[in-house]
């Protein structure tokens, strides 16, 4: 009983590997980076908010996409400081920063990445803001080459990006 468990197993396995070399799912990471989109290539700042001295809270967005990475700042203004200790809030205003990669399926932009440092270091939990998992989507509509306009599905205010710098990517080794 035994050997014919082993005689089993043993063809399992050697099934089950044969079949994980055929499927895309068992395929090692490429060691380079992955294009990204052209058209996104370069950095993006979004244009000021409408009515933005009679809001409560505003953001406003830096994109940085080079090839399929991107680094993210957003810089928070508020009246009020949300709860957040006055350290913490500089006179209503403060910036949070994101990096990791980007996917665009049709007209869906999805970043997923980690919170991080101004200087690109990875923030560490605690502190002052957010840290961890950074995800968001935004839908986008081209309006020229050099200004799209995003819609954020965590907000009902769309708004524009303008290109401020184009970049051509050159992957780079992982």
């Amino acid at each position: 009983m035994q050997k014919t468990f082993r005689r089993y197993f043993l063809g399992f396995t050697l099934l089950l590997t044969a079949n994980c070399l055929l499927q895309t799912a068992c395929k090692f990471n490429p060691n380079m980076q992955k294009p990204g989109e052209a058209a996104l290539q370069g950095e993006w700042q979004q244009d000021t908010v409408a009515l933005q001295k009679k809001l409560l809270n505003y953001s406003l967005y830096h994109f940085r996409f080079s090839c399929d990475s991107f680094f993210v700042s957003v810089n928070y203004h508020s009246k009020a400081n949300g709860g957040y200790p006055d350290s913490c809030v500089k006179n209503g205003q403060w910036a949070e920063y994101a990096k990791g990669v980007y996917r665009q399926m049709h007209d869906t932009l999805q970043l997923k990445g980690l919170f991080c440092n101004a200087d690109f270091s990875y923030k560490n939990e605690g502190g002052c803001f957010r840290s961890g998992n950074y995800n968001e989507v935004f839908t986008l509509r081209k309006k020229t080459d050099s200004v799209i306009q995003f819609f954020p599905t965590t907000s009902v205010i769309p708004f524009n990006g303008r290109l401020i710098k184009r970049s051509t990517c050159i992957p780079k080794p992982l």
